[in-house]
């Protein structure tokens, strides 16, 4: 198999151990950022619909504070976003390159869609179980876990899907300014020196692993979504 790497992406073999770093690099963004995104927007969204006006426990403040912040930082093309956040990532974590330096703009610029995503995804569940939930005496934590979150699962798992490809997309933007991972090895080992055969690999490698995340997402929402008919 090495050969035939060798064979298509010469160029690659020179800069291998790098690459591999790269590589290793673009998992643990994702990883880390992703862990953390879904647990803050996971709990920004569930907010968001909790608090909103007629919910089951309405807070005005609270959910113009999340509509605000949300808004703010959804409204921020990630680049610039990498670029402001600086000085706070080198307060948080010590520094504003690698994985470390990327991990934190990484979060603020997928936790804002992330929010709205799962938002959307509760929206959709029948008021009417919601009411009946409450009628039956459910607190706040029973209706969000027992009937928002259960309800939504098949439409959560997409949301996710789509997070998570959105994420990868974001890793590679971040390489462009010293995150490290495949986005900067395409950059500083392809377009730079202008080997296309690295910049090809990386577009192959991106394809693969977008790919394998969508049919993964695709599958576990239509087995959830199916199981959720059969058991009514």
């Amino acid at each position: 198999m090495f050969e035939a790497i060798k064979g298509a992406f010469p160029n690659v073999v020179n800069y291998w151990d790098r690459f591999i770093d790269s590589m290793e690099a673009t998992f643990q963004m994702f990883f880390i950022a992703g862990l953390i995104t879904v647990l803050i927007g996971g709990c920004f969204g569930i907010l968001l619909i909790v608090t909103k006006p007629g919910g089951i426990k309405p807070n005005k403040p609270v959910h113009m504070a999340l509509e605000v912040v949300t808004n703010v930082f959804r409204s921020i093309p990630f680049i610039i976003l990498l670029i402001f956040l600086i000085p706070f990532t080198r307060l948080i974590v010590g520094t504003s390159i690698g994985v470390r330096g990327a991990v934190v703009p990484l979060v603020f610029g997928a936790v804002p869609f992330f929010t709205r995503q799962v938002e959307s995804a509760l929206s959709d569940v029948d008021p009417g179980k919601v009411e009946a939930a409450r009628s039956m005496g459910s607190g706040t934590l029973g209706i969000i876990f027992r009937v928002y979150l259960k309800e939504a699962l098949p439409d959560l798992i997409r949301v996710l899907t789509i997070t998570a490809i959105s994420t990868i997309g974001l890793t590679t933007s971040a390489g462009a300014v010293g995150a490290g991972g495949i986005g900067s090895f395409a950059i500083n080992y392809g377009q730079n020196m202008h080997y296309q055969d690295i910049v090809n690999l990386c577009v192959i490698i991106l394809l693969v692993i977008v790919s394998i995340i969508q049919i993964t997402g695709n599958t576990l929402a239509r087995r959830t979504y199916n199981r959720e008919l059969f058991k009514k």
